[in-house]
């Protein structure tokens, strides 16, 4: 198949998210609303948005992700909205729920995205991936470390077969330092997430200012009591939850709606990360 090269250092004018709880933003609370949340790609997108407006060029941004959805959501009724809007760039990341499922394969995961990324190329867009964090010191999650490696490199070679833009959370240590994860240690605090927008900025091309990649201090106040103790109230309150919504077929996202289905200019946020 014919490799088509990314853009360099691109501006782009109209971006739409597609994904799960990664890209819906939890737990990244907005200020503004009591049950909203910002993430990564509302704070790329304000990025992008300054970018563009350097240029004298309009902006408008749209994020259709929603907690607890598959890939089969994500790359189907997700993308084809997206793809409705005509962007010119679009981030595709979905995967990590199947990836928690024990019958989970990889190589059809692998099939699906590279005919979803081949639509979205095909339309003209721009594309970014995202490999999974590394979960070599996740605890209960390390065991699953190999098929998120396989995932990470499958990611890659989609990217490099169809020219796409990849953040590589795989390829951020500091990411494992569990001070950037909210307390259910699925999702990224507000740190985190801004974080891994300067990350994806960077992805796409365009140099920032903050250093996202540096580890934070070591921290020595936590004893291996203390861990083993949050690592029990962690699998009550939050893994026991999410094994008893699997056995009913549940979602947390069964009755969410996406949090902006539709294009619109970018607001500032007040912490946002710099272009």
């Amino acid at each position: 198949m014919k490799h088509i090269p990314p853009s360099e250092s691109r501006v782009w004018s109209t971006y739409v998210a597609v994904g799960d709880s990664f890209t819906e933003g939890m737990s990244d609370p907005d200020p503004e609303s009591d049950d909203a949340y910002i993430g990564w790609a509302d704070r790329l997108a304000e990025s992008l948005s300054d970018l563009a407006r350097m240029e004298h060029l309009p902006f408008h941004y749209a994020n259709l992700a929603v907690r607890g959805r598959m890939l089969s959501d994500v790359v189907g009724p997700q993308l084809d909205r997206a793809l409705s809007m005509s962007p010119d760039l679009v981030s595709i990341v979905g995967g990590g729920n199947d990836l928690l499922r024990p019958s989970v394969d990889t190589n059809a995961l692998m099939d699906t995205i590279e005919q979803a990324v081949i639509r979205a190329r095909q339309s003209g867009a721009d594309v970014l991936l995202a490999t999974p964090v590394d979960p070599q010191q996740a605890g209960l999650l390390r065991p699953l470390r190999g098929r998120h490696a396989i995932h990470a490199a499958n990611l890659f070679t989609i990217a490099q077969r169809h020219g796409c833009h990849v953040l590589n959370l795989w390829g951020i240590p500091a990411l494992r330092d569990w001070r950037f994860w909210a307390d259910d240690r699925i999702h990224l605090t507000t740190e985190g997430h801004r974080r891994v927008a300067l990350a994806a900025l960077t992805a796409l091309g365009h140099a920032t200012d903050d250093d996202w990649a540096t580890p934070l201090p070591p921290d020595h106040s936590v004893t291996r009591r203390q861990e083993l103790r949050a690592h029990a109230a962690w699998a009550r309150q939050h893994l026991a939850p999410w094994v008893q919504r699997r056995m009913r077929g549940e979602s947390s996202g069964d009755h969410v709606a996406p949090k902006r289905p539709d294009l619109a200019p970018m607001r500032p946020f007040d912490d946002a990360p710099g272009g």
